[in-house]
């Protein structure tokens, strides 16, 4: 590209399934991103999830993505309405005439990538972001190996692999059997310098907090379970915020029934993640499973004392110096001791420990690297394209 056109403005089509959880943040910090820096944006994604804050996000949007928003029901497993979306995925394509299609998760990436499969000589070029996708799903079953067919199936369909951590780098060389062999690079997620405004706890009515998705990868079982522990062996009974909502929702509510501990744990729904960190002095992950994960990266970034298990990508948030405070999954007395300790810890000292974490986030996950990454990509696509 020597004419100018490495610097025209790009016409960026969006395209996942739920605008929900880290996946929606990441896609939002694009778009926005991109608008800024004077591109055309459109999303097109489910409508059946998101429930009002995706609408409110949404009508905040309307006025700039020049490519608007499309929804159309979308489903979270392989069923029926896969059809209809994906004649609805072609339709929007073929009308907006995008330069870049960008798929991010498994669904999108079936939506956004099987067409182009059947368009060797497209003009627009596709780029992928699985973030934890169908490479997390149930690893080893039947339902992984056919989801791992799929993902060979679409290489051939994808011009840009953009991992948003080195775990998910290595999870797919693991699962395919190789890395990508079209073009492949890891752009880290990024937050953006109002972030890093430490938290104020002065107000804080809980000891724990949970945020997050209520599902059985995200451990909170194991929280609930270490809870239970510390109760019966150490006298103790923090109070714990669980924010989020999912599938598990109710049987999570009736564990902490049975196991006693109903009276020291409050559920909330969504809400601002700041907000939501104010309330609680500590804030315990317990996944079983994750990629990059927004909200580590937040509650990091305000300098939030933090609990957490060693799965994902989340060795790389905390980086080599910090890496030693992860936790293994799966492990009620572990995570039981871990939170004794850090309760046990001077305020103090906790918060030099958040802020130690928070410098070393500030240093590696910017938003405007990730946003300029993201773009320099997109024109190494379309170059390798046009070529």
């Amino acid at each position: 590209m020597t004419d100018g056109s490495e610097y025209r403005p790009l016409r960026i089509l969006h395209v996942f399934r739920a605008p929900l959880g880290g996946l929606f943040r990441h896609v939002l910090d694009l778009a926005r991103g991109q608008v800024e820096r004077g591109h055309e944006v459109g999303i097109f994604c489910d409508s059946t999830t998101g429930g009002t804050r995706a609408d409110e996000v949404f009508a905040e949007l309307s006025g700039k993505l020049a490519l608007g928003v499309t929804r159309v029901p979308m489903s979270r497993y392989p069923s029926l309405t896969d059809a209809k979306a994906q004649l609805s995925a072609i339709s929007t394509r073929a009308k907006l005439d995008p330069d870049i299609v960008h798929a991010h998760g498994s669904k999108g990436g079936v939506y956004a990538r099987l067409p182009a499969l059947l368009s060797p000589g497209r003009r627009y070029a596709t780029a992928y972001t699985p973030h934890g996708g169908s490479f997390n799903y149930k690893p080893g079953s039947t339902e992984h190996r056919i989801y791992m067919a799929v993902e060979r199936l679409l290489e051939r369909a994808t011009d840009m692999f953009l991992f948003e951590s080195a775990f998910i780098a290595g999870r797919f060389e693991a699962h395919i059997g190789h890395l990508p062999r079209t073009d492949h690079r890891i752009v880290l997620n990024g937050i953006s310098e109002a972030e890093f405004e430490p938290i104020d706890h002065d107000e804080a009515n809980f000891d724990l907090l949970y945020l997050g998705e209520l599902r059985q990868a995200k451990g909170v079982d194991t929280l609930i379970d270490a809870l239970a522990l510390l109760r019966q062996r150490d006298k103790l009974e923090p109070r714990v915020l669980i924010v989020g909502s999912g599938p598990d929702e109710q049987s999570l509510r009736r564990m902490t029934v049975e196991r006693g501990i109903d009276g020291q744990c409050v559920f909330e729904p969504p809400g601002p993640i700041r907000r939501a960190l104010s309330k609680a002095h500590v804030m315990v992950i317990p996944s079983r499973a994750e990629s990059l994960p927004y909200v580590i990266l937040e509650a990091a970034a305000a300098a939030q004392p933090l609990i957490s298990t060693d799965v994902g990508g989340i060795k790389e948030i905390y980086g080599p110096q910090h890496s030693h405070r992860l936790i293994p999954a799966n492990e009620p007395k572990i995570l039981a001791e871990e939170i004794a300790i850090m309760l046990a810890t001077p305020a103090g000292e906790r918060r030099a420990q958040a802020a130690d974490l928070a410098s070393h986030v500030r240093r590696h996950f910017s938003l405007d690297s990730m946003i300029d990454g993201v773009l320099a990509a997109y024109r190494i696509a379309l170059l390798t394209r046009g070529s």
